[in-house]
């Protein structure tokens, strides 16, 4: 069956594409080395669920300094991957995403449960709570697991708000729109 005559190609409400490799991804976050936490989308639920995987490895520059003769990945950045991938959920939802950016209004109950190593591969599960679109932006609330061979990690809950990268610095406080 070719793409244009699959029954549900047609249909209005198809979801977006449930996987996404590490190309696709670049076109939709603005992160790239050493910040890019997210290697492949297995799940993609618009508006409602990601599921996302980094591979953990000893390349990773972080572990030249956390830490000398015991690499562990900064907890930090395990809750930015789960931002990511949230992120990419968010960036799905704006077709223009050039001059777009998600940051970061809040981190709330982080809670780290294991240590991530060398060798791990982090699967990233993030559910939307809260969804505010207006004309100007669009802001998130989301819950985020990291786990390593099903055992749970690291969780958070994470809000977020897309703006206009023209803002810059200096301008209004992004999180008081």
């Amino acid at each position: 069956m070719t793409e244009s005559t699959h029954p549900a190609a047609a249909a209005p409400s198809t979801p977006a594409k449930a996987a996404l490799d590490i190309h696709e991804i670049l076109k939709i976050l603005p992160h790239r080395y050493p910040l890019l936490l997210i290697d492949r989308v297995l799940e993609l639920k618009r508006r409602e669920r990601i599921v996302a995987l980094k591979n953990v490895t000893i390349n990773e520059p972080f572990f030249n300094g956390h830490f000398p003769g015991l690499p562990i990945m900064p907890g930090v950045l395990v809750v930015e991957a789960i931002a990511q991938a949230g992120g990419a959920l968010l960036l799905t939802e704006v077709e223009d995403r050039t001059d777009k950016v998600i940051v970061f209004t809040g981190i709330e109950r982080a809670r780290f449960r294991r240590p991530v190593s060398p060798g791990d591969q982090l699967r990233l599960e993030v559910q939307v709570t809260g969804w505010r679109p207006s004309a100007r932006m669009i802001a998130a609330k989301m819950y985020g697991q990291a786990l390593v061979n099903g055992k749970k990690v690291a969780e958070a809950t994470v809000s977020c708000q897309l703006i206009d990268s023209s803002r810059g610095r200096g301008g209004e406080d992004q999180a008081t729109e």
